[in-house]
């Protein structure tokens, strides 16, 4: 069973506890030009799995679903959308989001509104029900074009749903990306140095 059937429940639980935020406005957003549409991650690049190699996904309008566990549009106006969507034969998925906002300042404003979200996930899913469990973990800043950030999110529920997930928000100029990976497990089996590396990877490929 993949994790994204897995944590449907937890990312209904999840959506359903946020608060309305800050709302970060942008101009209706058109097509981006070609120059300016952002390089995504490929399969190669994210952490090795140590029985089966990933797959990935076409490059797809639009905000993923596979996000709304920790991240969603809540607040978020008229931004240009795309995602890719990674798995493996077994039980790890993965997910990268590109956002490209109309100036370098809302771009930072997005990025911390993300970020801020994924450090407040797993106190929203326990507030969500008495049946979830879940400790969120600071991972630190990387260093690349504008910076990014790696944080890891783990939930454990009452009918025995066990799943790690890391998350990374980096930004390049005007363009934020956002990078989940994920399986069944805990913090223990959570590849963080390689996370980190995909995650640099990703801010590099933006432009």
């Amino acid at each position: 069973m993949s994790m994204r059937i897995r944590m449907s429940a937890l990312t209904a639980l999840a959506v359903a506890a946020l608060g309305a935020g800050t709302v970060l406005t942008a101009p209706v957003a058109g097509a981006v030009p070609k120059a300016a549409v952002p390089k995504f991650l490929s399969a190669s690049q994210l952490p090795p799995h140590p029985s089966s190699s990933w797959t990935a996904g076409p490059v797809t309008e639009g905000f993923p679903e596979e996000l709304g566990f920790c991240v969603s549009t809540e607040g978020v106006l008229d931004y240009d959308y795309r995602h890719r969507t990674f798995r493996t034969d077994l039980d790890a998925t993965a997910v990268q989001l590109t956002v490209v906002t109309g100036t370098a300042g809302q771009a930072k404003a997005l990025a911390k509104h993300y970020d801020d979200l994924i450090r407040t996930c797993a106190e929203r899913a326990e507030a969500a029900s008495p049946d979830v469990e879940a400790e969120g973990r600071d991972y630190g800043k990387l260093a690349v074009e504008e910076g990014a950030r790696v944080r890891g999110v783990h939930t454990e529920t009452s009918w025995g749903a066990n799943d790690i997930s890391l998350l990374s928000v980096g930004r390049d100029g005007r363009t934020v990306t956002v990078v989940q990976w994920g399986q069944m497990g805990d913090f223990k089996s959570a590849p963080v140095s390689a996370f980190k590396k995909t995650t640099t990877t990703a801010v590099n490929k933006l432009y």
